[in-house]
């Protein structure tokens, strides 16, 4: 059986990412997520969940032992080394879940979400990266309102992300989500045609 087309679906923080995905899941694409992917690895009794207590101690702990994600961000993008040697640990066993889910989801193509492609060298793991944009205020409001943090917490994510044109620079495609869904919708199916094609599906149609 060939191997599937893997395109890495990236763009900054609250782009809109999700709702591309969740586009493309609804054409019957399989849609792997790196988020998902990395939930998973640190559940309780997960080795990834008992390295990160290790590196930044049981205060990253709920009580019923569950990671407060709240707690571990606010460490994280307050200092930079740790959040570097946060990342060492995570990102290789984000990889082998997310490798593990798509060998079992066959399609001519597969959607890779992975927020942090360019940030941590991924690019070039994949056939091709589709990149959501937005403009940086309505990233900052969406942010805001979803994950409710203030506005200095907001601009110290921004900021830790990956400059929007390093992201152009690795992107083979580019989605504008500034406009309405109906234009977001018709991006989408362009692109699942787009992708059939290459991966050698000419005549599939959405």
């Amino acid at each position: 059986m060939t191997e599937p087309l893997r395109i890495a679906l990236t763009g900054g923080i609250a782009s809109g990412k999700t709702a591309v995905s969740r586009r493309f899941a609804a054409l019957g694409v399989p849609v792997i997520d790196a988020d998902v992917a990395a939930r998973r690895v640190v559940e309780p009794g997960q080795t990834g969940l008992q390295q990160l207590v290790d590196l930044c101690g049981r205060e990253i702990l709920q009580a019923d032992g569950q990671l407060d994600r709240r707690a571990l961000r606010q460490r994280i993008f307050a200092d930079a080394d740790l959040r570097r040697q946060v990342n060492a640990i995570l990102h290789p066993l984000i990889r082998a879940e997310m490798n593990a889910a798509a060998r079992v989801q066959p399609y001519p193509y597969q959607i890779f979400v992975i927020p942090l492609l360019v940030e941590t060298g991924q690019s070039g793991d994949y056939d091709r990266v589709l990149l959501v944009e937005a403009s940086t205020e309505q990233r900052r409001q969406r942010l805001m309102a979803r994950d409710q943090v203030d506005a200095d917490q907001t601009d110290a994510i921004l900021a830790a992300q990956a400059a929007d044109a390093a992201r152009r620079a690795a992107a083979d495609d580019i989605i504008d989500n500034n406009a309405d869904e109906q234009a977001l919708d018709s991006h989408v199916k362009l692109l699942h045609l787009r992708y059939l094609q290459l991966a050698g599906q000419p005549t599939a149609a959405p």
